[in-house]
């Protein structure tokens, strides 16, 4: 078992099944794997990973809640809608502005897919989707393996001395890939667990030292 795979082991015990991503509907899902079931919450997800982008999950909850209530959830609503309701449905979120032209730009290629799963390349060459965005659509709207690398994970691997400060996002998913196996469900729980674990000790007001595993894999 190498240090990649025994982290995942440690976290998984600590924090258990995360059951990501959080749909309006269920919330979160632990053990059950089968989400998305349909189409409405592929989208779902898809825009869910728009609306976090620079923000937290709570901000973008907010506005998630607020497209579901006013029937604004779905592509074609998303396509028709006054771009000016749009922007104060998902102002929780914050850049409402870019986030309302990236919903859009991403619902129009959405409705070109019919079904099919994108490739990462396809998601990367939309207007507003970065390599965390795609990767993140991937691994939980398309279940397509594709770890994905945020900051709460560089934390964590900065603070195990796995990784430099400047090491760039595809060096730090090969990290990841080359080390599992090419298993969605540890992929989507890695991640989430990732996520669980540097809130709790790597946030800007934690103290890492209070970290079980800190002293487990700095050196």
């Amino acid at each position: 078992m190498n240090i990649i795979q025994k982290i995942y082991k440690d976290l998984l015990e600590m924090h258990g099944y995360q059951g990501w991503w959080p749909l309006t509907s269920i919330n979160y899902h632990p053990k059950d794997y089968s989400y998305p079931k349909n189409n409405k919450q592929k989208y779902e997800i898809c825009i869910g990973c728009i609306l976090t982008q620079n923000t937290s999950w709570k901000q973008a909850k907010k506005a998630l809640s607020n497209l579901n209530i006013s029937n604004l959830l779905d592509p074609i609503s998303i396509i028709n809608s006054n771009i000016n309701k749009l922007k104060n449905l998902i102002k929780p979120a914050g850049y409402f502005n870019q986030k309302s032209k990236k919903l859009i730009e991403f619902t129009k290629f959405y409705l070109t897919l019919k079904n099919k799963k994108p490739s990462r390349e396809e998601l990367l060459n939309i207007w507003g989707i970065g390599q965390e965005t795609a990767d993140s659509m991937l691994l939980y709207a398309f279940k397509t393996p594709s770890f994905i690398i945020d900051n709460y994970t560089k934390r964590i691997l900065i603070q195990f001395k796995l990784i430099k400060e400047n090491t760039p996002y595809q060096e730090i998913k090969n990290v990841f890939e080359k080390n599992l196996k090419k298993d969605l469900k540890v992929y989507q729980e890695y991640h989430a667990l990732l996520v669980k674990h540097a809130k709790l000790y790597y946030n800007k007001n934690s103290n890492q030292k209070l970290c079980p595993l800190y002293k487990k894999y700095k050196s």
